[in-house]
């Protein structure tokens, strides 16, 4: 009986932290839409260095480079 009263007792504890886990999960955000500090000073900077006219092409550089 008594290991009836702890298998039950598992279930139940099972089944609560279940529940816990789908409800973190369903609130939970997906970390690749986070935007960091680093990334916003990166696309900053690229913004910069576009509008100023300093980026080439990747078929450039691969030119200029001989590759």
């Amino acid at each position: 009986m008594a290991e009836t009263a702890t298998i039950e007792k598992i279930f139940t504890e099972l089944e609560f932290l279940k529940k816990k886990l789908l409800s973190i999960e369903k609130h939970m955000v997906d970390i690749d839409s986070i935007l960091t500090e680093d990334d916003f000073a990166a696309i900053t900077k690229y913004r910069a260095e576009k509008a100023a006219g300093k980026l080439i092409s990747h078929d450039k550089l691969k030119a200029e480079l001989g590759l």
